[in-house]
């Protein structure tokens, strides 16, 4: 055990080029970055990641910006200048990967597309995120989360019956295939250019990736030939022992008894025995018994539910805002909230046997603030990197 305790982290020794901006590309890289990675962050000489001025600033950038750029370093390059270009190149053949999310064809039309970095590194993993992918015929289609989950089927099936799509806060396309398709996508590549030599380009698509989890309507095709209406299957409100219940204080329960074990402890706890016959109960009958279910539930506010609930092992909890889901009191027990420079962030979301939890640094409060020392580490001078900022380069 106290040897385990002393390991590096798993990622340490990689280096990688961060390209991109906003929320996918930059969590992705945090996530490498709370391994062990380097994650040298590449921002443009002008705005850079417009995301440190997105909503509600903490300090001299926004908490959006702090809490998915922290552990990573700053260089401002512009990699319209020849030089900027060059710099880029001279850190691409010490790197093992580079991350970007330009639309296809803007990195090489620059000169820095997978083939031209191939030839200065042809080990290091190459990794684009996008929409629609590098092919097919929206690639050069502009697009949101809200689009690429709604082309991926994903979005029709969010929301109650007989309502509209539901809109999530959590970007499922951004963060399910912008962020962890990518992450997987480099580790992938990453474990393969080691033993071969050879890197690849990941070409990540969020709707593809978003798609490709879509696994419970894809059974549902696969058996009936099409979807069942929004909010009509086992998992979206059609059986009375899955689903969400008002309470009194107009609050919610989730209550997540699949199992038959579960539910009909949950009905005992209810104190209505005689609905253990409806547990997976749909149509007429279903209906009847949810709406039984939701006046037992609308009896009492969510805290008297938790309190009954709370010692009753039958998957029944609260549904928690996310202020209150922080203080909760496993979620603390696992360490998922910590406090980064003053500002609450959410820990890896991983936990590894010899991995030494520690507070990483914060994001990188000014565009280029390591500009100098990478330079540096490149063999540059102070009065070269002097007349490369003078030149617009960096």
């Amino acid at each position: 055990m106290t040897a385990s305790r002393h390991r590096p982290p798993p990622l340490q020794g990689l280096r990688i080029l961060d390209l991109t901006r906003l929320l996918p590309g930059p969590l992705a890289t945090q996530h490498l970055a709370d391994y062990g990675a380097e994650v040298i962050k590449i921002e443009d000489t002008g705005a850079g990641d417009y995301a440190r001025t997105m909503g509600a600033m903490g300090g001299d950038t926004s908490f959006f910006y702090q809490v998915v750029n922290r552990g990573k370093k700053s260089l401002r390059l512009d990699l319209k200048h020849p030089e900027g270009r060059a710099l880029l190149l001279r850190l691409v053949a010490g790197a093992d990967a580079l991350v970007e999310g330009f639309r296809p064809g803007v990195m090489d039309k620059l000169g820095l597309g997978y083939d031209a970095i191939a030839a200065i590194n042809p080990r290091l993993v190459y990794c684009s995120i996008t929409g629609y992918g590098q092919t097919g015929p929206y690639a050069l289609r502009a697009g949101h989360d809200i689009n690429y989950i709604g082309y991926a089927g994903v979005l029709d099936q969010i929301g109650t019956a007989g309502g509209a799509p539901a809109m999530s806060n959590l970007q499922i396309g951004d963060l399910l295939g912008g962020t962890m398709a990518a992450v997987m996508g480099m580790l992938v590549a990453l474990i393969d250019a080691r033993g071969s030599g050879q890197g690849r380009h990941v070409d990540v698509a969020m709707t593809d990736a978003a798609m490709a989890h879509a696994i419970f309507p894809l059974v549902e095709v696969l058996a009936q030939g099409a979807v069942r209406p929004r909010g009509e299957d086992l998992l979206t409100g059609g059986v009375p022992c899955y689903g969400v219940y008002e309470t009194a204080d107009g609050r919610h329960m989730a209550v997540g008894s699949l199992e038959e074990k579960f539910w009909h402890l949950t009905c005992d706890t209810l104190g209505r025995p005689d609905l253990k016959p409806a547990h997976l109960a749909t149509g007429e009958d279903g209906a009847r018994a949810r709406a039984e279910v939701a006046a037992i539930f609308r009896s009492r506010t969510q805290a008297q539910w938790m309190a009954v609930f709370d010692g009753v092992d039958c998957c029944v909890t609260p549904v928690l805002r996310l202020d209150e889901a922080m203080e909760n009191r496993h979620i603390r027990a696992r360490g998922m909230v910590q406090e980064v420079a003053g500002v609450r962030q959410f820990g890896p979301p991983v936990r590894m046997s010899g991995l030494e939890a520690k507070a990483p640094s914060a994001a990188p409060a000014r565009a280029g603030a390591d500009s100098d020392a990478i330079l540096q580490s490149l063999g540059l001078g102070a009065l070269e990197i002097a007349r490369l900022r003078a030149a617009g380069a960096i």
